[in-house]
Order: C-alpha cells, then structure tokens, then sequence
C-alpha cells in the first residue's frame, strides 16, 4: 500500500521495526524541504510575509492534529519535542502541582520506560505510591483488573492505549468511565496507537494523551500533548523563555500567554511541525480503518507462517495489533537482529524500553516484528524463508 511514496523501500530492505519509528513518505520530506528552500523563517516574532506564512503553517498543522483526534479545542493541542517530552510537561506540570504525599498512581508493568520513569521521579519526591495493574495470562489489561487494582488513594491511572512490546489493546473507554466515577484522571500513552487506528479523545474521555510524530510518517523531534483545556488551564509550564510570555518587568512581573502558547516557551520545531501536519494530511488520504485493516492481515498472515516454524516462540499471539513479539529457541534475540539484517530484514531486539515486562513473559529481551500499512505478504514471506534456516544457530554465529 503506497510504496512508491517512500524512497526507503528502493534500498532493498524489509524494514519491520515501525514501532521505533516509521518511514518518511516523499509528500512529507518535500513539504519539509519547501519551508527550508522557500520561507525559512522564525515563528511568531516578524511581521512579513514569509514569517506569518511559518504561522500559518503552524496554525494550520494545530487544526488539523485537533481534527486527527477530535480534540474540542485548538488550545487543548500543545506542540513538544516528542511523546517523552510530552508526558514530563503532564506529570511535573500537573500532577505535581495537584497529588499529595500518600496517593497513589496506578501503572502497569508492561509499559514504557517514557511513562514509568516520570512517575518513579515524582513518587520518590511527593512520597507517592506506585500501584500496578494486573495483566491476564496473555498480558493483557482488564477493565476488571483495573477495578481490582483501585485503592482509595488511587488518583491517577497512566496507561499505553497499545503497548510497544506486548501490542495489547487496552480498552480505554470502559476504563476511563469507571475511573472517572471514581474520581481518577486518565493519562494515555497513544505513540503506538494514533498511528495506525482511529482514536476519538471525546469518546474516549481521556484527560491527556501523548503522541509523536515519527510514528506516524512524520519527522523525529515533534511531540503532541493533548489535555482536556479545564485541566491544562491549570497546569505550569516546567520550560520558560521566549514565546509563552507577553511582558516581564525588572521587578520580576511577568504576564504569560494563554495556552497553547504557556506551554511552548523557545522556537518550535518548525519543520518539524510542518512534516506533522503533512503526515497527518498523508494518513488521511489513506484511511486509518484501512491502515488497521491491513495491518491486522499483515499480522494473522505473519502469525499463521511463523507457527508453522518448530524453533519460533511466540510470546502475544493473541494480541490485535500489529507487533509480533517472539523468539528463535536457544539463539540470542541480538543475534536473530543481526542474523536478518543480513538479508537486509530490519527487526528490533532487546527489552524495548519496558524493562519490568520481563517478570511478566519470564525474559529479559525478545525480538519485534513491527507493521505498517506499506509492509506486504511477500516481505513476511522473505522473513519466514530466512527464520526457517536448519543451519541458522551456525549462520548466526
């Protein structure tokens, strides 16, 4: 689907590590190009005519992340550096400004470093508690889990709509109601699910989500953060300088903007921002229930070969998304990586960034297959040809 749009696929590869990051489509580079050759000037700061078209251009890419997720607001969408970026700005911009000493966040312990880590931080300075939700026994989170999991002092549950190891789907309505007639707000990692479904944060009802564009087609160095506007109207920048103020004085008076503005203090990444609303512009064009759609026969097609295979362990063959975790019997998940890149097939090895996930799956590192919409059958076909090596152990080595 849409191959021809990406120079990476002429260079002979097979590149399954879209979880990591996705391939750029000529539409995007150029756009980024355009405003390189074209019109590279500042934002917000010059009153001609290639300055405002940067406004513009930014304006514009703000509108339409609004319209990608159903966002009520331009100002509820807040540009950052990446989703890490984003999820920083939440935790120590809100949540520490609202939790007390003794209440509890509930996490899981398939999740990303990006959204564990921030929490542990905040924990040890707040004396917060950590709480962790249970997964079934195909790794997967529960609306019942979830309410087995809620203390009195549960406030906050921060989650991954879909996991980047696992690829469980959580079922982020049905979690978010029950939690919001108790009280509790939602913090939502979507890197992995914005690009490659549909997400509706009205329908959803989740207070802040986080995304980045280089999931999703669009360059590296852009994050999203999303939040219901009642909530960021109360949040604190953690980033302070030029943009997000409209004076200061000697005696230390200062007026700051209104949101988005508050929280987007120094130059934006301009190109950046561009390519995003570019990619966004591309995947639109596609379909995102197409993109979901082929992903998933991407996935029963990869999952129907790869069992066929003796020496294949697969570790979230029940899982809907397009991440296939798994591993070769008795060969080092590094070494599998090495092994296919040989034959120019790109996978991911390793922990993935969820370094808790290994009490769950009773390993440390596992290999990645990782889809997107312009992966075909005859790329699985090539990585099943590869894997189903008698020799492999000693190919390997």
């Amino acid at each position: 689907m849409n191959r021809d749009d990406f120079n990476m696929l002429n260079k002979d590869i097979i590149y399954f590590d879209n979880a990591a990051t996705t391939l750029k489509p000529k539409q995007v580079i150029d756009d980024i190009t355009e405003y390189y050759n074209e019109y590279s000037a500042n934002a917000h700061r010059g009153d001609y005519d290639i300055s405002l078209k940067v406004d513009n251009k930014i304006s514009e890419t703000r509108n339409l992340v609004k319209e990608f997720i159903n966002a009520k607001e331009t100002s509820e969408i807040v540009f950052t550096s990446n989703a890490t970026d984003s999820i920083n700005k939440i935790v120590f911009g809100y949540f520490k400004n609202i939790l007390k000493p003794g209440d509890e966040v509930l996490l899981t312990d398939s999740e990303h470093a990006s959204l564990i880590l921030p929490w542990f931080e905040l924990a040890e300075e707040l004396d917060l508690k950590i709480g962790y939700i249970s997964l079934t026994h195909d790794l997967q989170v529960t609306l019942d889990n979830v309410k087995k999991a809620i203390t009195p002092k549960t406030k906050v549950i921060a989650l991954s709509h879909i996991t980047n190891v696992v690829g469980d789907i959580r079922p982020i309505k049905e979690i978010t109601q029950y939690a919001h007639d108790n009280n509790i707000l939602i913090l939502v990692d979507g890197a992995q699910s914005i690009p490659h479904m549909k997400v509706d944060v009205q329908d959803l009802d989740i207070d802040f989500l986080t995304f980045s564009a280089h999931k999703m087609c669009g360059p590296t160095g852009v994050g999203i953060l999303y939040g219901k506007e009642k909530y960021l109207n109360n949040i604190h920048p953690i980033i302070f300088g030029g943009g997000m103020n409209s004076s200061f004085e000697y005696n230390g008076k200062r007026i700051y903007k209104d949101l988005p503005y508050l929280m987007e203090a120094g130059t934006p990444n301009i190109a950046g921002i561009i390519g995003l609303g570019s990619a966004i512009k591309y995947l639109n064009s596609i379909g995102m229930d197409n993109i979901t759609k082929h992903e998933q026969e991407l996935k029963d097609y990869a999952l129907k070969k790869l069992k066929q295979l003796p020496n294949i362990i697969i570790y979230n063959e029940t899982i809907k998304s397009g991440i296939i975790t798994f591993n070769v019997k008795d060969i080092f998940p590094q070494d599998v990586s090495l092994y296919l890149n040989k034959y120019g097939i790109c996978i991911r090895a390793g922990s993935h960034c969820a370094k808790m996930l290994k009490d769950e799956i009773g390993i440390k590192n596992t290999c990645r297959i990782s889809f997107y919409f312009y992966n075909t059958k005859e790329e699985i076909d090539k990585l099943i040809e590869v894997l189903n090596n008698p020799n492999i152990l000693q190919d390997v080595i």
